[in-house]
């Protein structure tokens, strides 16, 4: 589904991705981990090009992604993305976040977008906060109906950067059982992530990155039991308990 070819980025002086080579398949589930700085959530901006390139081909599907607004819009309508701070619209209701999009882009009409966002809101037990604004929400609630945003735009793919890092330990279930269900379903995702023990339940295969590259690939097993890289080994002993 997504295919990276010798991708580059800088911020001035700071390189913050170093000739990264990636395929993703339809229908994996694969979890970034990392230490902070390491490139992880700037990879995620240039796979749809929230942050621009500064060498290196990205297709999607097999078709090159341009800098083309119209390419762009169609390929971005394909990736939902969520972040760790919602970026919900304040001013709207719950169901208003959600069936936005789709009406303004053209994707579904006003009542195709209602009845998609109302099951949506059933799907994540949140179908009484329809009419609610995202401040009399907590932050589970708010990042699950970021996830309904996105999903309301009927995407290929999804990006998570890190959506449960702004949480409280107690809300960080219920965001992670969301995904947990996409995966179910054969959603293609891409998460970059803290929770360890999460992303070696859930991934299909897992990125170590530090310093910009990916410093080593394999399944949960692969990585967290058997890691054969140094920076590895090292980055492990300090983020897990044992």
């Amino acid at each position: 589904m997504i295919t990276i070819k010798h991708l580059k980025k800088s911020f001035g002086d700071k390189v913050v991705l170093k000739n990264v080579n990636l395929e993703i398949q339809k229908g994996e589930v694969i979890a970034v981990i990392g230490p902070s700085g390491s490139g992880k959530s700037t990879l995620l901006r240039c796979i749809n090009f929230l942050e621009k390139k500064d060498s290196g081909e990205i297709y999607f599907e097999g078709e090159k992604i341009t800098e083309n607004k119209k390419v762009l819009q169609e390929i971005r309508s394909e990736m939902g993305m969520v972040f760790q701070n919602f970026n919900l619209f304040p001013h709207k209701t719950v169901l208003e976040n959600i069936t936005m999009a789709p009406v303004l882009l053209g994707r579904k009409t006003k009542e195709e977008a209602n009845k998609k966002a109302l099951e949506l809101l059933k799907a994540m037990n949140l179908l009484e906060k329809k009419d609610a604004f995202p401040d009399q929400l907590s932050g589970g609630q708010k990042q699950r109906i970021a996830i309904a945003r996105s999903l309301a735009m009927e995407p290929k793919m999804m990006l998570f950067d890190e959506v449960t890092s702004a949480l409280d330990p107690e809300m960080v279930g219920e965001v992670l059982h969301v995904i947990e269900e996409l995966a179910k379903r054969g959603m293609t995702m891409v998460l970059v992530t803290h929770e360890m023990a999460f992303a070696k339940i859930i991934a299909d295969r897992i990125l170590f990155m530090a310093d910009g590259e990916i410093v080593e690939e394999g399944t949960g097993e692969e990585i967290f039991d058997h890691p054969k890289k140094e920076r590895t080994k090292d980055f492990l002993s300090k983020v897990l308990e044992f």
